[in-house]
């Protein structure tokens, strides 16, 4: 991954792009990247007319949309990661669904010159929703311009970006589904976002900086410092630190049974996110989207479960004098 990575966060009107993209600033320590649509004047009356507006709508986006990124990206992926809550791509999407004939030709051609200079996304968070969720979430946000958008219209164009990004292959979709998440009131739904994003970047889970030890551990906030990236053998020695002074902590036999019941538990965990998963595909249809839900859910409880069964790991190999992390390495090589 680059240094500075570029996100760009896409899905159809009221899926909740923007706000997902504000919280996501903090985490990822980023800059924000946000359309200016209310700008276009010639929106309201696309949405009354679509048939008589639409070249005009569309070629205003096209330009606005390229003025903003072509001036913002670059310059700010120079010294920060940036998220979007769009992307340059899917104004053609638009274009598609609302143009024809010569009007759509000459659209592309102007489309054609100016995407060849702007920087593609590194990752592209596809925010799903059934059209349900979707009316609903613009109705509650209310947007004067919306109020007479059709529903019918948010079904062709749900439509239309699941056409777009199956065939969209300029840069790694990761797509989520929305309908069981609610990343506004929920800190787990949003760190089940988060973390699969940075899998996704290839970054893994956020990092902080391992404390130094005095006389006693550190607990509560001073465990939390600077970001910074560690090492598996860093966490195993801090695990030792952590364990010294505490003898049965430290007993290969005692730790490999604690070992064994946690892998029990975590094995309970799983089976429970199963189950769930089962039932919910049964009332939603959707097997990605029952996932979503059940493991938002039961993230508090699995987080625990694998911390406890990775932290007698540490305990198991501290005690036989195992390095975990050139082990992997020499196993992974084979």
């Amino acid at each position: 991954m680059a240094q500075h990575p570029y996100i760009a966060i896409e899905g159809v009107i009221g899926v909740g792009k923007t706000t997902l993209a504000r919280l996501m600033r903090d985490p990822f320590q980023a800059e924000l990247l946000l359309e200016v649509f209310e700008e276009n004047p010639f929106l309201s009356d696309f949405y009354a007319d679509r048939a008589r507006y639409a070249f005009q709508t569309q070629i205003f986006f096209l330009l606005s949309r390229y003025r903003q990124q072509h001036r913002v990206i670059g310059a700010t992926l120079a010294h920060s990661p940036l998220i979007s809550d769009y992307t340059f791509a899917k104004d053609r999407l638009f274009a598609h669904l609302n143009l024809a004939g010569d009007e759509l030709e000459m659209y592309e051609r102007v489309h054609n010159v100016l995407a060849e200079k702007i920087p593609t996304p590194d990752l592209v968070v596809y925010l799903r929703a059934s059209v349900d969720t979707l009316m609903d979430r613009i109705a509650v946000r209310d947007r004067p311009y919306e109020r007479a958008m059709s529903r019918d219209y948010i079904a062709d164009l749900r439509l239309a970006y699941e056409r777009f990004f199956a065939d969209y292959h300029d840069a790694p979709v990761l797509p989520i589904d929305t309908d069981g998440l609610n990343w506004v009131s929920d800190p787990d739904a949003l760190a089940h976002v988060v973390g699969r994003v940075r899998i996704a970047l290839g970054d893994g889970p956020e990092q902080g900086r391992l404390p130094l030890f005095a006389e006693e551990p550190p607990s509560g906030d001073a465990l939390i410092s600077i970001t910074s990236h560690r090492r598996l053998a860093d966490f195993q020695r801090w695990q030792q630190t952590l364990d010294q002074g505490d003898a049965p902590l430290t007993d290969l036999y005692f730790n490999f049974i604690g070992l064994t019941q946690e892998v029990g538990e975590l094995g309970a965990e799983v089976t429970a996110i199963w189950r769930q998963q089962k039932a919910l595909y049964e009332k939603v249809g959707n097997q990605s989207q029952a996932l979503d839900q059940a493991m938002t859910e039961h993230l508090p409880h699995l987080r625990a479960e694998l911390a406890d069964c990775l932290t007698y790991l540490f305990k198991l190999a501290n005690q036989a004098g195992v390095d975990l992390e050139s082990a992997y390495l020499e196993k992974v090589k084979r």
